[in-house]
């Protein structure tokens, strides 16, 4: 029996909308990078992007669990002397909420050539998006 290599043209890509609205964080995270990956295709590859897209939707309404959104920082530099940037779980999620899920789901994918391209086919909005069938 031979083994099966997955191309770029038997991809078959869905379109999976979530709402993010009472889900926690790091449940929600997990999903989408599982979606993204391809993880639940029964042809996946490694080292071809064959996940599918998925679009997130309230993106403020999200819940953390315990201390995490006071105790949890993000940290950033700019480059210049003493520039480091320190921010908070709850400053984030008031200032872009978008930015939480990104870059929770970015720290669950591998790191790796394809990370970029998994991210460009996730969506993330703050509004309700209008869901037609």
């Amino acid at each position: 029996m031979k083994t099966r290599i997955l191309t770029s043209k038997e991809i078959v890509r869905k379109h999976h909308d979530i709402d993010a609205g009472g889900r926690i964080l790091g449940q929600l995270a997990t999903e989408v990078t599982g979606l993204l990956m391809g993880k639940g295709k029964v042809l996946n590859s490694v080292s071809l992007v064959a996940g599918d897209r998925v679009t997130v939707y309230n993106a403020s309404k999200i819940v953390v669990t315990g201390n995490r959104a006071t105790q949890k920082i993000y940290h950033g530099h700019s480059g210049w002397p003493q520039g480091e940037k320190e921010e908070s779980l709850a400053h984030l999620l008031a200032r872009r909420p978008t930015e939480v899920i990104r870059k929770a789901v970015k720290g669950m994918l591998p790191n790796n050539k394809l990370r970029d391209d998994r991210l460009k086919m996730l969506k993330i909005y703050d509004k309700n998006k209008d869901i037609r069938a």
